[in-house]
Parts: C-alpha cells; sequence; structure tokens
C-alpha cells in the first residue's frame, strides 16, 4: 500500500501540496531498539508507521523512563517533529518497539502545508489533543493509583497488543515503562504471584487469572 492509503487527510490536500510531500517523503526500515528521535534539539520530522510498533517515553535526570504511549500501524508521531510546534517544552525520545517500517515527511515540509492547508492544521490539532489526553491519563496514573494496579493494568494492555497471556518482558522493562524502579516491580510481580494471577519465569511473566488482574487494575 502507498503512502497516500495511510495518510487520512490525502485527499484533501491540493496536488501541489501532495507534490512537496512526496518530494521530500523518506521511508525506512528500523530494527526494534532503533532511537529515531532523541530529545527537542532533534527535529526528525513526523512519523508515519506502516507496521510495526514505536515507543514514546520522557527520560528523567536520574536517568528513570516511563513511556507516554505506543505508536502502531497507520500511528502518526508529531512529537518527532517538536520544532514546528513551539509550545512543546519537554523532551520525547522515540524508539522502536518491534521491526518497523514507516515514513518520514520532514519538518519544514509539514510547517509548510500546515500554513497553507486547513484540513492539515485541523488533523494536526486532532492528533496533538489525542496525545495530551494521553499523557493527563498517565499523569492519572501516576499520582493516583498504586502501583499493584498499574502494573496490573500493564500486564494487561500488553497482553492485548501481543495477542498471548505469556509476556516475553523482563522486570526492568516493566519498569522502563511505568516509570519506576526494577525491584519496585519485581515486588509487585512476586505479590500477584502469590495471588496465583501471573506465574513468573526468566524473561517472561504469563498472566494466570486475566479476572483478578481486571479486578485489581480497576478495569
Amino acid at each position: 500500500m502507498e503512502f497516500s492509503e495511510y495518510f487520512p487527510i490525502w485527499d484533501k490536500l491540493t496536488p501541489r501540496q501532495q507534490e512537496l510531500i512526496a518530494a521530500g517523503l523518506a521511508a525506512r526500515t528500523v530494527r526494534r531498539g532503533a532511537v529515531l528521535h532523541s530529545g527537542g534539539a532533534d527535529c526528525t520530522g513526523l512519523l508515519l508507521v506502516k507496521t510495526g510498533q514505536l515507543r514514546a517515553f520522557i527520560l528523567s535526570r536520574e536517568g528513570r523512563e516511563v513511556t507516554l504511549y505506543r505508536l502502531f500501524d497507520r500511528d502518526i508521531c508529531l512529537f518527532s517533529a517538536a520544532c514546528i510546534m513551539r509550545s512543546i517544552q519537554f523532551d520525547v525520545t522515540i524508539t522502536a518497539e518491534k521491526d518497523t517500517e514507516l515514513w518520514v515527511i520532514p519538518s519544514d515540509v509539514y510547517r509548510q502545508i500546515m500554513e497553507q492547508s486547513a484540513s492539515a492544521a485541523n488533523y494536526t490539532n486532532e492528533i496533538m489533543a489525542s496525545r495530551f489526553s494521553e499523557v493527563m491519563w498517565l499523569m492519572e496514573q501516576v499520582m493516583w493509583n498504586s502501583m499493584d494496579r498499574r502494573v496490573a493494568a500493564f500486564l494487561l494492555e500488553e497482553a492485548a497488543i501481543e495477542g498471548t497471556d505469556r509476556l516475553r518482558i523482563t522486570h526492568e522493562a516493566i519498569a522502563n515503562h511505568l516509570g519506576t524502579h526494577r525491584e519496585v516491580v519485581t515486588r509487585m510481580l512476586r505479590y500477584l504471584q502469590r495471588e496465583n494471577m501471573v506465574k513468573l519465569a526468566r524473561g517472561a511473566v504469563e498472566i494466570t487469572d486475566r479476572t483478578g488482574l481486571e479486578a485489581l487494575s480497576g478495569g
């Protein structure tokens, strides 16, 4: 499938605007673990995922990570082009969680399109509102939910993404997603194992009581 089939407002752009995007568009294939964007000083451009999975996270001064959101097929990342949105005041890192095919729209090209097209400007605002809603939801989780609830919710989300209850994931990786220490996650997982909700193995967590996790997570 072509880029035009993945970009929702393609048909709302003028032929000249379509030409501008097509001329600057770059297709990329990245391996799992690759860093696509690193901080506000890096103006990579807009990322549109064809297939795969990306992760957007922020990094504290102490080096602790917390996941803001994930990007899947057909999702677009605006924070990788933060230089065209001066109101963004925090640094976001984008990495590939799986081997990923994507397109990169240069920041200067997209800025020009936004200035010319009301459809592009409205689409950008909708995506930005959606992303900030996800960030606000994350803040609520951090401020008001206990860590056992957050771990339970994360495991259920991960199982939904992977399509399996046996998750190949380390305690360190879970801690990075949730913005906490590995030891905290290990303690929570051992508690869940004692409650027969999960079964732990080296580099893996298996959900054994989905109903119990859902009740604990509040979902």
